[in-house]
């Protein structure tokens, strides 16, 4: 009988709640997606919680949609944080290997990024991941997986992921609320990149861009590792504002005037093609100018394009990373928005889309889904792309304690 195992993606939006329930087979590679949901959330505002009630009947209500959809109770998840209170930072982590005849093994890989792990973190602020970039044994640098070679000084370059404690708090306390237990906090461009890239992007160097509705978040990979994160406060509900400031109307008609005629490029535009407003809306009246919306458009993506830029700058990776710009999340869906990012970015671009994953549902095939995505595969252990001496494992404040017990006691005699 093959050993069938459900995992849970629960993607928490300032503008929707997504989840998406998953199975791995036994002997199959790809993920199964048995059922999805969204619901549109409240008390949540630029990824983070500003009202616990409402957010949990948001996030219960999604949960309850998942559940009529699969038939299954959904007892644990894996969540995807984002927020503009994350940051990274480099760490390094130095131990003495600890067997006699020299050799690696599993524990002092473990022991050097508890090491790494020690770093001064600002306060108040709490450890989400602590990504292994390289290892160097004695002075052989650049070491992809150090184990079973041979040394007596292991040091590990890790990218240390982290979060205000009072926000990760905040939103587990949400998701306990809903009876629901949480498996691994993952940030969510993390998690989007497992669906959306492929093995050789990110050994050529990838950068990918999540465009949400209140935040924007990049994640840069080089040779497989992560080499920068960032989460910049502005995304496609910025264009939503600007859109209803320039022609003067409401929130719910500037998004559907933006998902409809929107276009990031005014120069394809004639100057002639207007938009009925009332069309759009019954309450809504007058004709305005196709053109002028493309500009409002253009104008905040090239902003947002240029913040990216800038991060780029800082990591010496400014149009140079061989697979381009990765564009998802619900903002990538405009129309025009791959020229305008291949203008600025000068790279490749395009939008990505969930690979390596089986299903019934049409719906998912959207960037919109691909953080949801993206947390199951995370949480799939037997996923090959993430039991390679990766991601997982080092991720939660709760296990490392585990580990520096057991530790602990392999030191007793």
């Amino acid at each position: 009988m093959a050993q069938v195992q459900v995992v849970t993606g629960l993607d928490v939006g300032s503008n929707m709640v997504r989840v998406v329930v998953g199975q791995k087979i036994e002997h199959d590679d790809k993920m199964h997606i048995l059922g999805i949901a969204e619901a549109p959330s409240e008390g949540i505002s630029k990824g983070v919680i500003n009202s616990i009630e409402d957010a949990v009947s948001s996030i219960s209500s999604c949960l309850e949609k998942a559940e009529r959809m699969t038939g299954i109770p959904i007892e644990h998840a894996y969540v995807g944080i984002s927020g503009s209170h994350i940051i990274s930072q480099d760490s390094h982590g130095v131990v003495a290997v600890a067997k006699a005849d020299g050799e690696i093994k599993e524990d002092d890989v473990e022991r050097a990024i508890e090491a790494a792990q020690t770093v001064a973190t600002p306060p108040n602020y709490e450890i989400l991941h602590v990504i292994p970039r390289s290892f160097t044994v004695d002075s052989q640098r650049g070491i992809k997986d150090p184990i079973g070679m041979t040394g007596i000084r292991l040091e590990v370059d890790a990218q240390i992921i982290l979060g205000l404690s009072s926000q990760i708090k905040n939103l587990t306390k949400c998701i306990y609320r809903t009876s629901v237990d949480v498996d691994d906090l993952v940030l969510g461009v993390l998690a989007a990149s497992e669906c959306i890239l492929t093995k050789r992007q990110r050994e050529l160097g990838v950068a990918v861009l999540n465009i949400g509705a209140a935040t924007s978040s990049l994640l840069v990979l080089e040779e497989g590792d992560v080499i920068h994160t960032a989460v910049l406060p502005i995304g496609s509900g910025h264009i939503t504002n600007d859109i209803a400031i320039g022609l003067r109307t409401s929130i719910d008609v500037a998004e559907k005037v933006k998902l409809e005629y929107g276009s990031s490029l005014p120069k394809e535009i004639h100057k002639r093609e207007e938009i009925d407003l009332s069309e759009v809306s019954a309450q809504e009246s007058g004709r305005v100018s196709q053109k002028h919306v493309a500009e409002i458009i253009e104008a905040r993506l090239e902003e947002i394009f240029s913040m990216v830029e800038k991060e780029l700058k800082k990591i010496n990776r400014s149009g140079l990373l061989p697979a381009g710009v990765v564009l998802t999340g619900g903002g990538a869906k405009l129309p025009g928005i791959v020229e305008t990012a291949k203008s600025i970015f000068r790279l490749p671009c395009h939008i990505g889309y969930p690979l390596e994953v089986i299903t019934a549902i049409d719906k998912i095939n959207d960037p919109t889904f691909t953080t949801a995505i993206g947390l199951v595969l995370w949480g799939s252990e037997l996923s090959p792309k993430i039991s390679r001496m990766s991601l997982k494992g080092f991720s939660s404040v709760k296990e490392v304690t585990g580990k520096m017990k057991k530790w602990f006691k392999s030191l007793m005699p």
